[in-house]
């Protein structure tokens, strides 16, 4: 019998490898596995500080928001206009109307006239009645300002009010329109135009699809009425203007239509 390197029989069949061989190479295999926990880790730390930081951002927020709520809340409980949350029909408006009356009882009277008589500071607001001739540029409203209107630290001018004293502005405007058709779209919009913004922005809108209840003639005139109220901020030099599609249809008179803004807050 023939011997081979190492003293080993040449026997022509093929022999396993030393296991001392296989183990040295089967040894470097656990180094993927602790790249991949130590990336896993990082991973599982970096998705908890994003979870974190949205919590927090969400806390922020909230404190936010009640903060303004609290802020108006007050203010808005005893002002009646403030509670006013959808347009009134014709058959409704008397009762609304009764609540509005004079300028002294639609915005703070608690608050202002008190300030005025005393000699203080107060809020700016203004109160605007529709005009008889109503129509403007570009369907912009006209408004009257005298009588049972008042403005007051603000300026109006050709339909637009101007702010002087930046802050949260209470904005409402009320509309009512002739139903001189079967059905028709009534676009009823509050917009502002300033000084950072080449065009105007429109801060509230509502439209609707409008059809006579009863034939024409039947049962009268027929009214349809739009009501537009929100809190907004406000700079120093904002023009707001109120525009309403078909403004040939307006019903005329100052008791039907208005608009108005007060601060609420600097």
């Amino acid at each position: 019998m023939r011997m081979g390197p190492g003293g080993l029989p040449e026997t022509g069949v093929s022999t396993y490898p030393p296991v001392f061989v296989v183990d040295s190479q089967a040894s470097n295999l656990h180094l993927p596995v602790q790249r991949k926990t130590k990336w896993a880790r990082d991973g599982q730390r970096f998705l908890l500080l994003l979870v974190g930081l949205t919590v927090i951002g969400l806390l922020v927020e909230g404190f936010l928001i009640i903060n303004l709520y609290q802020r108006t809340q007050g203010f808005s409980s005893g002002n009646r206009l403030c509670n006013v949350s959808s347009p009134s029909l014709s058959s409704q408006q008397n009762t609304l109307m009764s609540q509005v009356g004079s300028i002294g009882r639609v915005v703070g009277e608690n608050d202002i006239e008190r300030g005025v008589k005393e000699g203080e500071a107060s809020k700016p607001f203004a109160h605007l009645l529709g005009a008889s001739n109503y129509s403007g540029q570009d369907d912009i409203v006209q408004w009257v300002n005298e009588g049972e209107a008042s403005v007051h630290n603000m300026l109006y001018q050709n339909g637009r009010l101007r702010i002087q004293k930046a802050g949260h502005y209470y904005l409402y405007s009320k509309v009512q329109l002739i139903a001189l058709n079967e059905c028709k779209l009534i676009q009823h919009k509050v917009m502002k135009s300033t000084t950072a913004y080449g065009l105007p922005i429109e801060l509230m809108q509502s439209k609707s699809n409008r059809c006579r209840a009863s034939k024409h003639g039947e049962h009268g005139e027929e009214l349809w009425s739009s009501f537009l109220a929100g809190i907004f901020q406000l700079k120093n030099g904002d023009e707001i203007f109120v525009k309403v599609e078909n403004i040939q249809d307006m019903r005329p008179g100052p008791t039907e239509n208005f608009m108005g803004a007060f601060m609420v807050s600097p």
